[in-house]
This record gives structure tokens, C-alpha cells and sequence, in this order.
């Protein structure tokens, strides 16, 4: 299938007053197509730069909640992405709105209308509308989406924030000490050499690094740069990808918190896919491609090749590694009762609460320590600069007697 592009358009309609809007279609032959069929007019024709961040799941999920509010409200499908469309701020998501409503004019089974947009509407989404549409709880399976997709996103956002407040901190820190570096101390030194007093020993060290910093500012940029580029350069290799996600694992504090997160947002989806009456196998299908997570893609492709071949889940869990002993034993326990779909949502509450006091943890234990940094350096540099003031005071009372 021929990759959507996104149009705008200016034309006539029917009654003869002009009209606009934005199309979803392959090329400009299908949106003059579909603007006949309409029975406008068109007048002008025009591709549109198409917005990435309209793509993040906080819109998709959004999108499902208002869908299952109207369904549970008795309003059909068609109606309810009509409606949805005419309220929808952004033209991008009411074009792609308006574009599922055609579908299911000609036809079209929902899931199938929803596959077509990958970037908007993960595997997960499919799975459990599919659910939807094959039981007659479209209305359930939508909120209980929904409902998902938020806890995770806010789940993600507590572990973001997280892990970027020391970085932050850092940062702010490191400017403050370049300000004073190159704008303020070269003041104080200009004025206490006029006394021509020898500085303290602390002063000169100081003073020494300015200027180091300051003919290496190239080297200090590059510095900077390095990360983003080596980031770049990990990303486009999958070996890198998994090595450094395992140091990432292995670090104190941060290890444990990202693997929280992660076995968290794993045993949601699955609970969810179970309770909905999807297959085990599908709903590894539907974290396998949620997840971002090279080293997690990797161990439960592994475990679902194992689990494909016969193994009980808790064996094949085991092989693959990263599971804990108590999501062994639960999930072991769960298979073995019949209850597995209840297993995975304690074990899904479990570290999602987990996750949650790690994100606290951690912020409180980086506070003090950024604290105690960013006070050391700038009180350091606060001492070199007022130091030479009581040597001044000896010199000038010196020159005075």
C-alpha cells in the first residue's frame, strides 16, 4: 500500500461557497478523487509538512478515551469519529479522523482502517479494538485501552523526570561556573593586579583554568557535542543499542528504576491482552512491539519462540532472563490455577508502585548530592574571588605606613 502523504485544499462546494480542509491520500490524483465525490470543486492543491510530535501516544490515547466515552453513550462508531473529527484541534489527527470515517462508510472493518496508520496506532491498539469488534465490547476494550496507555505515560514521565533532574542541575551548574570564569573573574583579576599584590594560591589556580577554558573552547564544545554524537552513532547499531542498555541496567539507583518501568509496562499490556481474551503469544506480539527497549524486544522474541514450542510461560520467562523470581513464581502459580490474568495484573501493580517509590527514591537521594556539588563550586569560586581582598588590605595599608 502506497504511503498517505498530507493535502490541503481550497475549493467550491456544491452550493458554490468555498470550503477547505486537509485530506489524507497516496497521491494528488486520489485527493481530487475524493474532493469529486465530495462534489467540490478544486482550486488548489498543496502538499503539507506532516508534524512528528502529533504522532506522540498521549494523542492516540486521548483519541480512544473520547471514542469509548461516545460508544458508551449508545453514539455508533461512524457518528463517534465524525464527532471526534469536528472537535479535534489539530488538522493532521482530524484529516487521519475523517479518513477512518470513509473507510468504515465503504466498508471496512475498524481494525483494519486503524492498521493503516502504524505511527499513530501501535500493534497494541489493534489487538485489543480487534477484541473489541469481535466480542461487541468496542465500548470496553477502548477505556480499558485508554486507561492503560495513561498510567504507563504517566509512569514514563515520573522515571523521565527522574533521571533528568541531576542532568539539569548539572548543567545549570556548569553555567553558572563558566559565567564567573569568563565574565566575572577576569574583572576581579584586572583590579587586584593594578595593587601589584601576588594572588593566593587558590586565586591563581582558578584564574589558570579561565584561561585554560578559555583558549580551549574548542575543545570544551566538542566535549558537549560528543554525547549527542555518540548517541547518534549507538543508535544505528543494534549490538551498541544492547550494550548499553545493559550498562544502563547495571548502574545503582537508575538500573533498577528503568528495569521497573519496563517489567511494569510488560506485565500491563499482558494483563490487559489476557483479560481481553487475546492469545498469550499475541499479546507478547502486542509489548514486544510497544516496547523501545532493544534488550526487552530481544528476551521476549526469545521467550515467545520458546513458548511457541511448547514450554510452560514461567520456563520460557526463565530462559530469556530479566524476570524476577517472584514474576516466576506468580506467573508459575497463575498458569497452574487458571488464573494468569489475575497474576499479571498484581504483578503489574507491583511494579508499577515500585517504579513509582524508585522514581521518589532517587530523586531523593540526587537532591542533597546536587546540592552539595553545585554549592562547592560556586562557593570555590566564590572564596577565589574575595580572597585576595584581605591580601589587598594588608598592601594597601602596607603602602599607606
Amino acid at each position: 500500500m502506497a504511503t498517505k502523504r498530507l493535502w490541503r485544499w481550497r475549493g467550491i462546494d456544491a452550493h458554490g461557497a468555498p470550503c477547505q480542509g486537509m485530506l489524507w491520500q497516496a497521491s494528488r490524483l486520489e485527493v481530487l478523487h475524493d474532493l469529486q465525490q465530495q462534489r467540490v470543486m478544486p482550486l488548489a492543491v498543496r502538499r503539507c509538512a506532516v508534524k512528528l510530535n502529533l504522532w506522540h501516544p498521549r494523542y492516540s490515547s486521548e483519541t480512544i478515551r473520547q471514542l469509548a466515552t461516545l460508544l458508551q453513550a449508545g453514539l455508533p462508531l461512524a457518528d463517534g469519529l465524525s464527532l471526534l473529527a469536528q472537535q479535534q484541534p489539530h488538522p493532521q489527527w482530524q484529516a487521519l479522523l475523517e479518513s477512518l470515517g470513509r473507510e468504515l462508510a465503504q466498508g471496512v472493518a475498524f481494525t483494519t482502517a486503524l492498521a493503516q496508520w502504524p505511527q499513530a496506532f501501535p500493534p497494541l491498539y489493534l489487538a485489543m479494538i480487534s477484541t473489541g469488534e469481535l466480542t461487541g465490547k468496542l465500548d470496553i476494550c477502548c477505556q480499558q485501552l485508554a486507561n492503560q496507555q495513561q498510567e504507563q505515560q504517566r509512569l514514563a514521565g515520573k522515571v523521565k523526570k527522574a533521571l533528568r533532574y541531576p542532568l539539569i542541575v548539572l548543567a545549570l551548574a556548569l553555567l553558572v561556573v563558566l559565567g564567573m570564569l569568563y565574565f566575572v573573574l577576569p574583572e576581579f583579576t584586572a583590579i587586584y593586579q593594578t595593587f601589584s599584590t601576588p594572588l593566593p594560591l587558590l586565586t591563581r589556580m582558578v584564574v589558570a583554568a579561565g584561561d585554560m577554558l578559555s583558549r580551549g573552547w574548542p575543545l570544551l564544545l566538542a566535549l558537549f557535542l560528543s554525547p549527542l554524537l555518540l548517541n547518534q552513532l549507538v543508535q544505528r547499531r543494534s549490538d551498541w543499542l544492547l550494550r548499553r542498555q545493559r550498562l544502563l541496567n547495571a548502574l545503582p539507583l537508575i538500573g533498577p528504576l528503568i528495569g521497573g518501568q519496563q517489567l511494569s509496562l510488560i506485565f500491563t499490556i499482558l494483563a490487559l491482552t489476557q483479560s481481553a481474551g487475546i492469545s498469550f503469544l499475541q499479546g507478547l506480539q502486542s509489548v514486544e512491539a510497544t516496547l523501545s527497549c532493544p534488550l526487552w524486544r530481544q528476551r521476549l522474541a526469545q521467550a515467545r519462540t520458546l513458548i511457541a514450542q511448547g514450554e510452560p510461560i514461567w520456563q520460557a520467562l526463565s530462559r530469556c532472563g530479566g524476570f524476577t523470581p517472584l514474576c516466576l513464581q506468580l506467573i508459575r502459580t497463575g498458569e497452574s490455577a487458571g488464573a494468569l490474568d489475575q497474576m499479571l495484573e498484581n504483578l503489574a501493580h507491583h511494579h508499577r508502585e515500585q517504579t513509582h517509590q524508585r522514581a521518589d527514591s532517587l530523586a531523593a537521594h540526587l537532591e542533597p548530592i546536587m546540592l552539595v556539588i553545585t554549592g562547592s563550586l560556586v562557593g570555590i569560586l566564590v572564596v577565589a574571588m574575595y580572597l585576595p581582598v584581605f591580601h589587598l588590605g594588608d598592601a594597601i595599608g602596607g603602602a599607606g605606613g
